[in-house]
């Protein structure tokens, strides 16, 4: 994996630092020179797409579908495609979509769908939350709007929470209350939280100290550990070094240099070996309404409806227990025995959600009163999705001609998730518009990033959002 590049003020001899600078430079000119290079092709597609729906639109049989009580819809989190997804099943189903993102990502290719009636820039919420709720009460009473879905980034989950009081006298929102958001995003909490309803979790213990680890007696324990900070690190996540090391030395300096602290505490987890799953759900006073499975990894860009009964009745239990409403997403391991252990929560919108993109129950599952004599799932007949540009990188680590003939059958049988032939103007914008600016502010501040992800519709960096 590579590394980020941090340009911090902290001493650093003139080497590293021209060494850094030259990383970042030629990083950004790299990535930018090939967006341009691939810009033509692109264009191309959305070109003939946008022609094809004109000159087609006199003779398809489908009229464009009138909600009997429309309602106006606030999406946040512009800048993901999960947020276009719901954005485009709303629209569907005839409801009004109003899109709003942080003013960082003012250059959402989203905000071009057919799907998006206005578009709106508010204040990053965790560097002004009495801002952040104030533009988000002028936005909702502007639009006069009806119901407000946050689609949150994992930090900004919580606001969306205490913005919830004073939004509600003046729209529903489908969202967790404080209290709720804060429990299910602390991984030992929820564990805990888990624990006692007696559903299935990973033995976890909350550090906050290096030398909890250091001195714990390993000994004892029949499985190996992972650590994982609880607030969350968009890079440090991807690393699952097992505990203990080969050496108590080795140990020792691995947990040492991670920000552990009482301020930033981690989870110390039971590594259970097994089968990995993912799963997005969207939930109504304790209801479950959406429900979907995929097999996981830890860069999740592939996704394939996975029926796994023993997974769904975990949420089921959970979910009803806690009597909640709004959207809830959970890290799963299954073992080789069959025990399903929930290994992370998380109180938002997951990815995922893009395998319901041909299916029409998606904005009832939110809006309507009547309860759901069972959990919609995707439809048969709905494709796997993924991101183009992402598949197209996973080229360069193809070693033979087995691993291509598998990468042509997965991408013939599955879906772009941004792409689609009657709204194509976020495929093209979101990949040469959004992507390519931000990389020019990159290159203008020299700064690295670990690694583009098209569909959080960002550059991962150290620090980063």
């Amino acid at each position: 994996m590579a590394h980020s590049i941090s340009l911090s003020s902290r001493p650093a001899t003139p080497a590293i630092s021209i060494k850094a600078l030259l990383v970042a430079l030629f990083q950004n000119l790299g990535t930018l020179t090939i967006l341009l290079l691939v810009l033509p092709i692109n264009a191309a597609i959305v070109l003939i797409s946008l022609l094809w729906s004109r000159l087609s639109s006199p003779w398809r049989s489908q009229k464009a579908v009138v909600a009997t009580h429309r309602k106006n819809i606030l999406i946040s989190g512009g800048k993901m495609t999960k947020a276009l997804q719901l954005a485009r099943s709303f629209h569907a189903a005839g409801h009004r979509v109003v899109l709003i993102e942080t003013h960082k990502y003012w250059l959402s290719g989203h905000r071009f769908s057919n799907a998006v009636s206005r578009f709106y820039t508010t204040p990053t919420p965790q560097h002004n939350p009495e801002a952040y709720i104030q533009a988000l009460l002028d936005i909702v009473k502007r639009e006069k709007i009806d119901v407000y879905v946050p689609v949150t980034s994992p930090v900004a989950s919580y606001y969306d929470s205490l913005a919830k009081p004073a939004l509600s006298p003046y729209c529903e929102v489908f969202h967790f209350d404080a209290d709720v958001t804060q429990m299910l995003d602390d991984k030992f909490a929820f564990s805990e939280k888990a624990r006692a309803l007696g559903l299935s979790v990973p033995k976890s213990f909350k550090i906050t100290n290096p030398e909890q680890v250091i001195n714990f007696d390993f000994s004892q324990e029949t499985r190996k550990y992972i650590l994982k900070s609880i607030p969350y690190d968009s890079v440090r996540r991807l690393d699952l070094t097992k505990l203990p090391c080969d050496t108590p030395e080795e140990t020792a300096a691995f947990v040492r240099s991670l920000p552990i602290s009482p301020e930033k505490p981690w989870i110390m987890q039971e590594f259970i070996p097994g089968k990995e799953f993912c799963t997005h759900s969207t939930v109504k006073n304790g209801e479950l309404r959406l429900h979907c499975c995929s097999e996981s990894s830890a860069f999740q860009v592939n996704y394939e409806n996975i029926e796994n009964p023993k997974i769904q009745k975990w949420v089921t239990h959970f979910v009803k227990e806690l009597g909640i409403t709004g959207q809830i997403s959970f890290d799963f391991i299954q073992a080789e025995d069959g025990t399903v252990y929930a290994i992370e929560c998380n109180p938002r919108t997951h990815s995922a959600i893009t395998m319901f993109y041909n299916h029409p129950q998606v904005a009832d599952a939110y809006l309507s009163q009547e309860a759901f004599t069972e959990p919609q799932e995707p439809l048969p007949n709905s494709k796997p999705t993924y991101w183009t540009y992402h598949e197209v990188w996973r080229l360069t680590g193809i070693r033979s001609f087995a691993q291509l003939q598998t990468w042509i059958r997965n991408f013939l049988r599955g879906k772009d998730a941004i792409y689609q032939v009657d709204d194509p103007l976020p495929f093209l914008m979101v990949h040469h518009w959004q992507i390519f600016l931000l990389l020019l502010d990159n290159l203008r501040q020299f700064r690295g990033w670990t690694r583009i992800d098209f569909n959080i519709g960002k550059l991962v960096e150290l620090g980063g959002d």
